[in-house]
C-alpha cells in the first residue's frame, strides 16, 4: 500500500516533537493548563449581543397583597411596607412607621420582608420590629394586621412573623410593630 502525503507529514511532525520534548514536559504543561482551566469561566465576557430575555409581565408575578397596596396612609394594613407585618401598628398607638411609642423601647432583633412599592414599582428590604414594655396598644381593629406576604415558615426564623420578638429588652411585654426599610432589594 502506498504512503500518502498526509501519513509522511503526520510522521514528520510527530516524530520532529517527539524530538523536541519529554514524557514529563507534556504531562507539566497538561497538569498547568488543567489547573487554569475552572478559571477561564471567571473572565469578563462580551453580553452585549447577547438576546435580551422576554420580558415578564409585571403584573401577573404581584401578589394579591401587592395589587391592593396603597402609599398614602400608613395606618392601614394595606400600606406597601405592610407586606409581612403582624401586630397593631405603631403609627395607631402614638408612635410611627419607624419609631416606637413614648414609653416602649424596640425589641434587639427583628424580622424582614421584602415588599414592592406601588409608586415606584421597586422592591424594599423592610426590618419589622416590635415595641416592648408596655402592654399591647389598644388601637382600632384596622390597625390589628397579619399580612404574611410571602411568609416564610417557622424554620426560618429570621423572616416569620409569629414571634414575639421582645426578649433582651426591659420587659417582654408586647405594645406594637414598626416597619422601617433597610434598602432596596436586589
Amino acid at each position: 500500500m502506498p504512503v500518502s502525503f498526509l501519513d509522511t507529514l503526520g510522521e514528520a511532525v510527530t516524530r520532529r516533537l517527539a524530538a523536541r520534548s519529554s514524557r514529563r514536559g507534556v504531562l507539566g504543561r497538561m497538569g498547568a493548563a488543567m489547573a487554569v482551566a475552572p478559571a477561564f469561566p471567571l473572565l469578563p465576557v462580551r453580553r452585549a449581543e447577547a438576546a435580551p430575555a422576554p420580558a415578564a409581565n409585571p403584573i401577573a408575578t404581584l401578589t394579591d397583597f401587592e395589587r391592593r397596596a396603597q402609599s398614602t396612609d400608613p395606618t392601614k394594613c394595606n400600606y406597601w411596607r405592610h407586606c409581612a407585618i403582624d401586630g397593631v401598628l405603631c403609627g395607631c398607638c402614638g408612635g410611627g412607621i419607624h419609631t416606637c411609642p413614648p414609653g416602649t423601647q424596640p425589641s434587639p432583633v427583628s424580622w424582614i420582608g421584602t415588599c414592592r412599592n406601588p409608586d415606584d414599582g421597586r422592591s424594599y428590604v423592610i426590618a419589622y420590629r416590635d415595641c416592648c414594655g408596655r402592654n399591647i396598644c389598644a388601637a382600632p381593629k384596622s390597625c390589628d394586621c397579619n399580612t404574611a406576604d410571602r411568609e416564610m415558615p417557622i424554620y426560618r426564623p429570621q423572616a416569620s412573623n409569629d414571634i414575639i420578638w421582645c426578649f433582651g429588652t426591659a420587659s417582654t411585654a408586647y405594645h406594637c410593630s414598626t416597619a422601617a426599610i433597610i434598602g432596596q432589594a436586589g
